[in-house]
C-alpha cells in the first residue's frame, strides 16, 4: 500500500493502483453492486479528457509538456487500456463526480508516469481545468451513448435487416393463410409477411439515427451550474469540434446550458426509442416463434435451424431458443428504459443525479440490443426455411377465403356459406356450387388463393 492525499486527508492506495485517495474514498464508500460504470463510457470519459487537453493546451491554460502526456494517458483509456482501473461503483455519487476524479487520478498519475517523473500532473489543476464533473459526465453520457448507438447497435440492425429482406425474396412465391387476432385471415405471401419484418427494422434504423441526433447537443463548457465559471468562453465549441473529428459524428455546444445540466430529456427520449426498437425485435422474434411452432401440433409454417437441443427429458425436441433470446433482451430493454424514465424526473434544480445510473441502462441496452439482433439474424434468420406443403395446406383448409366472395354474394350469403362449411365439413367450394350461387369457372377465379394477395385496384379497372 501505499499513502495519498486528496482535500479531506490522507488514504492508503494499493501500489498497483493508478487511482489515488478520491477514488479509493468512493470504492469503500460504494460497495453496493460490485459493478462498475461500462466500459463504453469509460472509454467515453477518456476520449473527452483528451479532447480536453489538447483544447487547454490551446488555449494556454495547460503547458504542452504535460498536455501531450494528459493526452496520451487519456487515449490509452479511450483505447480500452486500464479498465480495472476504474473500479467505482454505478451506484455513487448522483454527478457521477467520483468517476470524474477516478479518471483525473488515473490520468494524472500515468502522465506522470509517461512523463518520467520529471513533470508532475495534477489531477484537478491540469486533468480536470476547466471542466466539472456536472457538465463533463453528461457530456460523455451523450458522447459514449452515440458512439455505441452508431459503431454498435446501427450496424446490427442493418444485419438483421438485410438477413429479413433476404427471405423476404425467398419466401416471395410462398402463398400461405393470413391470422388477425390469432384467428384465420386472408391469404398473403409468406414474403409480404417478412417484408413487414424487414420495414419494422429499417424504421429501427431511423430511430437510432435520430437518437444520435438528440445526443449531439453537450454539455461541456457549463461547468458547476451552467455558468461556465472557471472556464474558457471558447473551451466549449474546441471540444465539441475535437470530439466532431474523433467521432465522425457532429457535436455542437448546448444552446441552454441550464437545461443542458438541470434535467436529461434527451437521455430519456433515446431511452424511449430503444424501447420501441426492443418492442420491435420483440415483435418479429415471437412471429417468428409462433410460425415456426410445432413440427406437428402447430402452425410448422416455418422450418427452424436447430442451435441445441430443446430438452433435458423429450429426445429430439427443438425449441426456438434464440426468438426466446430476443424476448427476453427485448423485455429487459424495456425495464432499463422505464429506469432512465424514472431518472429524468430526480433531478432538483441545476443538476440531474442520476447520471451513472442513466450510463449503466443506456449502455445496457444498446449493448444487449446490438448482441441480440445480430446473433438471431445469423443464427435464426439465416437458416430460415418455408414449408410451401404446409402453408398450403391451411390455406387451402381455411374458410377466409370466403372473404373474395363478398363481391359476388354479399357479406350475409358469404357469411352463411362459411357457416354451412364449418358445420358440414364441406369446402367452400362444394356449398356454393350444391347452392348454385356461382358457376365452377367463376368461383375458382374468386378462390385463387395467389390472386387475393395481390387484388387488382378497383380503379385500374374503370
Amino acid at each position: 500500500m501505499r499513502t495519498e492525499k486528496d482535500s479531506m486527508g490522507e488514504m492508503s492506495v494499493p501500489d498497483e493502483a493508478l487511482w489515488g485517495a478520491s477514488t479509493q474514498r468512493a470504492v469503500l464508500n460504494f460497495p453496493i453492486s460490485g459493478r462498475p460504470l461500462p466500459a463504453a463510457f469509460i472509454r467515453g470519459l477518456g476520449l473527452v479528457k483528451a479532447v480536453a487537453a489538447q483544447v487547454n493546451e490551446d488555449l494556454g491554460r495547460i503547458t504542452p509538456s504535460k498536455s501531450i502526456f494528459i493526452r496520451q494517458a487519456a487515449f490509452e483509456i479511450a483505447a480500452g487500456n486500464h479498465g480495472k482501473q476504474f473500479p467505482v461503483d454505478v451506484f455513487q455519487t448522483g454527478s457521477g463526480t467520483s468517476t470524474n476524479m477516478n479518471a483525473n487520478e488515473v490520468i494524472a498519475r500515468r502522465a506522470t508516469q509517461l512523463a518520467g517523473e520529471a513533470t508532475v500532473v495534477h489531477p484537478n489543476d491540469d486533468v480536470n481545468c476547466g471542466q466539472s464533473s456536472n457538465d463533463i459526465i453528461p457530456t460523455v453520457l451523450h458522447v459514449s451513448v452515440a458512439v455505441a448507438l452508431r459503431n454498435n447497435l446501427l450496424p446490427a440492425l442493418v444485419q438483421l435487416r438485410e438477413s429479413l429482406t433476404r427471405k423476404q425474396a425467398a419466401f416471395e412465391n410462398v402463398v400461405k393463410i393470413g391470422r388477425t387476432h390469432l384467428m384465420d385471415a386472408t391469404p398473403l405471401t409468406l414474403g409480404q409477411e417478412f417484408s413487414g419484418y424487414a420495414a419494422q427494422v429499417l424504421k429501427a434504423e431511423v430511430r437510432i439515427l435520430r437518437a444520435v441526433e438528440l445526443l449531439s447537443e453537450l454539455a461541456v463548457g457549463g461547468t458547476a451550474v451552467g455558468t461556465g465559471i472557471n472556464g474558457h468562453p471558447e473551451f466549449a465549441e474546441r471540444v465539441c469540434a475535437g470530439l466532431s473529428q474523433e467521432t465522425g459524428i457532429t457535436f455542437h455546444e448546448a444552446a441552454n446550458h441550464f437545461e443542458a445540466q438541470g434535467a436529461r430529456d434527451d437521455c430519456v427520449e433515446v431511452a424511449g426509442i430503444l424501447a420501441v426498437v426492443a418492442g420491435s425485435l420483440s415483435k418479429i422474434a415471437n412471429d417468428i416463434r409462433l410460425l415456426g411452432s410445432g413440427p406437428r401440433a402447430g402452425l410448422a409454417e416455418l422450418k427452424l435451424a436447430p442451435t441445441q437441443p430443446g430438452s433435458s427429458i423429450m429426445p429430439g425436441k427443438v425449441n426456438p431458443v434464440m426468438s426466446e433470446m430476443l424476448v427476453q433482451v427485448g423485455l429487459y430493454v424495456q425495464g432499463l428504459s422505464q429506469t432512465v424514465v424514472s431518472c429524468g424526473h430526480e433531478g432538483q434544480l441545476e443538476l440531474n443525479v442520476t447520471l451513472p445510473l442513466m450510463a449503466h441502462c443506456l449502455h445496457e441496452s444498446v449493448h444487449c440490443l446490438a448482441n441480440g439482433a445480430q446473433v438471431f439474424a445469423v443464427k435464426c434468420v439465416d437458416g430460415l426455411e418455408a414449408d410451401e406443403g404446409r402453408c398450403r395446406e391451411l390455406m387451402e383448409r381455411s374458410l377466409m377465403l370466403v372473404t373474395a366472395l363478398n363481391p359476388y354474394l354479399g357479406y350475409d350469403a358469404a357469411a352463411s356459406v362459411a357457416k354451412e362449411a364449418l358445420a358440414s365439413g364441406k369446402t367452400l367450394r362444394e356449398v356454393v356450387l350444391a347452392r348454385e350461387l356461382m358457376t365452377a369457372e367463376d368461383l375458382d377465379k374468386a378462390l385463387d388463393p395467389v390472386s387475393m394477395t395481390r387484388p387488382e385496384n378497383p380503379a385500374s379497372s374503370h
